[in-house]
């Protein structure tokens, strides 16, 4: 919507960038190939120019550069240049754009603190740092302006989320920001079934394509969905047969240790729990739970008796110490303590459900080892990430993906 066939609206912040979505009701956007003055070709009528020789010479470069990707519920996004500054909500998107080679571009996060650094860390001769990385959000709430001040070339989000988290926000703030500063691009693929997300959800690596393309880095895309090939088919060549798998149980790191309040999950489709559908978990919770979620006391817990207990978001929201305190708690738990996951020493410290390709590609790995020791390697904690032997994927090749070796 940069623009319309009136020709009067001013030049945006960002000229060389064209949206070509629509807000309708509700606060959802439609899927469409171009704005109304965009005479079918997916030409933009900013006022670029004030000149004749100015408007040719701003219409061939347009023919020799520009290209465009499309994602609901956006539509078809035009690019006149690859993005040099970007924006995401958290992990998924944000680690999409840090695989691509992108991470000293990235300008602002929901919360830059909850990003799982400890996996970059893993990558030999990669360095990845939030410190200067915006918040986008304050007290909890999205901040209209802080985009302006950003001005990003492209915010990786899926407008309709925002919505969803922030009762002040609504389809003319979407607007604003597409059309005053510039698109969004995102899907949210945490989990499926939510309401109203009525539109399609994409898998982790259709979005990633998506983005990549955004990006124009098709290469670095197929070169670590190469890798996300390789995992599978050596999943799937180790994997022990569903009988001998044992049953694991989700359990939020972020539930009440202290009032023995649980917050417990199925093993969902969607982006969120990749690694354990793709590791075929049996889900200790899945014929318990009606719904999202459950809220279990120890009684609950232990009337289900997971073989291994998995707590979720444990290596992106606690240090090692947090979690080990808090497991500290379960075991000294008069009813906790007779968890078999307990007297087994099976408490895991889990995976954000806001995961990207290097994040998944960790947290596959991670799960694997929690879950199936003799035929993946044992897990001995968060330093087996940084091993170098028995690994499920090559760091080293990772890294110069990253880093733009390929």
């Amino acid at each position: 919507m940069r623009g319309d066939s009136s020709g009067e609206e001013p030049p945006t912040r960002r000229e060389y960038m064209k949206y070509g979505g629509a807000v309708i009701g509700g606060g959802l956007l439609a899927g469409c190939t171009g704005d109304s003055g965009s005479g079918g070709d997916g030409e933009s009528t900013d006022a670029r120019a004030t000149t004749p020789e100015a408007t040719v010479a701003a219409t061939e470069t347009d023919a020799d550069t520009s290209y465009s990707v499309t994602m609901e519920p956006m539509g078809t996004v035009e690019f006149d240049a690859p993005p040099e500054r970007w924006v995401s909500y958290l992990s998924t998107y944000g680690d999409m754009g840090i695989a691509l080679g992108k991470a000293d571009s990235l300008q602002g996060l929901w919360d830059p603190d909850g990003m799982p650094d400890v996996f970059y860390d893993a990558l030999p001769g990669v360095d990845i740092s939030f410190e200067d990385v915006s918040p986008i959000s304050g007290d909890g709430e999205f901040d209209k302006e802080i985009f302006y001040e950003l001005d990003a070339d492209v915010h990786l989000l899926d407008p309709n989320w925002i919505g969803v988290l922030a009762d002040d926000w609504d389809e003319d703030d979407t607007e604003e920001i597409a059309t005053g500063v510039d698109p969004f691009l995102g899907n949210y693929i945490r989990r499926r079934g939510d309401d109203w997300h009525d539109y399609p959800y994409y898998s982790l690596y259709e979005a990633f394509e998506i983005v990549a393309d955004a990006f124009d880095e098709r290469e670095r895309y197929e070169a670590l969905a190469s890798v996300h090939d390789d995992v599978q088919a050596t999943i799937e060549e180790r994997l022990p047969p569903a009988a001998e798998r044992p049953t694991v149980g989700l359990v939020s790191v972020n539930s009440q240790f202290e009032n023995a309040t649980f917050y417990v999950y199925p093993v969902q489709a969607g982006n969120n729990h990749k690694q354990y559908r793709d590791l075929g978990m049996r889900g200790a919770f899945d014929d318990h739970i009606e719904g999202g979620y459950g809220q279990f006391d120890y009684e609950q817990l232990l009337d289900v008796d997971p073989d291994a207990i998995v707590f979720q978001y444990g290596f992106s929201h606690v240090s090692t110490e947090e979690f080990e305190s808090r497991m500290e708690t379960m075991r000294a738990d008069p009813v906790g303590s007779q968890l078999s996951a307990v007297q087994n020493d099976r408490l895991y410290r889990g995976g954000t459900a806001y995961q990207g390709p290097i994040v998944n590609l960790f947290q596959t790995e991670a799960a694997a080892r929690q879950f199936y020791p003799e035929a993946f390697g044992e897990w001995n904690g968060i330093e087996t990430l940084r091993e170098e032997s028995l690994t499920l994927f090559d760091r080293q090749r990772v890294a110069d993906v990253i880093g733009g070796d390929f």
